[in-house]
């Protein structure tokens, strides 16, 4: 959910951050790269992400010009996402966040028995997949 005190700032940081600071855009904007991607696919690689929110915060994303919508005229209806100029030129930034992370994080190498999603102690395959999708993009 956007949060317009930090939208409508007169600082450009703060816009920013208001633009792009919640819990799941910056993983769907790493989640979409430079692909072209459907609904259900992100639905399927990010976990932990009701259909309702993560409806919502493409709707945001498109609306702050970081995604385009690509509607299909067809039948079942097909529609699209990829990231606009705006969202491709935050990748960079994306890369760096996650260098500065791997350079200062304190964390403990897990197990081999053991896997981690979003710092959630999990046994599950599945979830341990969709993180190296989420993380390798």
């Amino acid at each position: 959910m956007r949060d317009d005190r930090f939208c409508n700032s007169n600082c450009p940081f703060t816009r920013a951050i208001g633009t792009i600071a919640n819990k799941w855009k910056p993983i769907i904007i790493n989640v979409v790269g430079t692909r072209t991607i459907r609904f259900g696919q992100l639905d399927a690689i990010i976990p932990h992400i009701s259909r309702k929110v993560l409806a919502e915060q493409l709707k945001e994303l498109e609306e702050d010009g970081l995604l385009e919508r690509l509607a299909y005229k067809e039948l079942p209806p097909r529609v699209e996402y990829k990231l606009s100029e705006k969202g491709l030129a935050f990748l960079p930034i994306l890369e760096s966040i996650k260098e500065w992370n791997l350079q200062y994080e304190i964390a403990l190498v897990p197990k081999e028995t053991d896997h981690y999603v979003y710092g959630v102690k999990s046994k599950l395959d599945n979830d341990l997949q969709m993180e190296s999708i989420i993380c390798s993009k």
